[in-house]
């Protein structure tokens, strides 16, 4: 009776391929501790050469090499499609053709004070230039100038929102 190690020195195989042999029952199993007959060993690997030479036995080994080439292939192609788009992404952001929300933000947060400086003094440019408007008049032109500033003064703050709101009318 003979070790695994034993049967792979027997074999010319690594300790590894015999216990793949073992695991796919290629190779009969141990009768306990070190029992592997040499004998039986040798003629079930004999058997199993002949088979796959003849087609009539599955290299899994070779299978999974294949696969796991297709699957290197795949992320390969997966990575360079990837860089292409963010080169891509690159190229339009250089050319001017798209902008950073960041910039959007930035950019509109800034039409949006300047906004509702002219809100504010509106009110007052009337009266001066129209004396003749009554105060009822400009009262109502104030509180409608407080309402579009107030919503010039939270765009900065609702784009966010606004551009995932955009984006899940898109998708539905």
């Amino acid at each position: 009776m003979a070790t695994q190690r034993e049967v792979a020195e027997h074999l010319d195989l690594t300790d590894r391929n015999v216990r793949y042999l073992l695991q796919s029952g290629v190779i009969p199993a141990s009768k306990g501790r070190g029992g592997y007959n040499l004998d039986d060993c040798r003629m079930a690997y004999i058997r199993y050469i002949r088979g796959q030479a003849k087609g009539q036995v599955r290299n899994e080994e070779a299978e999974d090499g294949e696969l796991l080439n297709q699957k290197r292939e795949k992320e390969d192609y997966l990575l360079t499609r990837e860089r292409r788009i963010g080169q891509q992404q690159k190229n339009e952001l250089n050319s001017r053709l798209v902008v950073p929300v960041e910039f959007a933000i930035y950019s509109l947060s800034k039409l949006s004070a300047q906004l509702a400086t002219i809100f504010d003094t509106l009110p007052l440019a009337m009266k001066r230039k129209h004396p003749d408007l009554e105060a009822r008049h400009i009262d109502t032109l104030t509180r409608e100038l407080a309402k579009a500033r107030n919503a010039a003064s939270s765009l900065g703050e609702s784009i966010p929102g606004q551009l995932d709101e955009y984006h899940d009318k898109i998708r539905s």
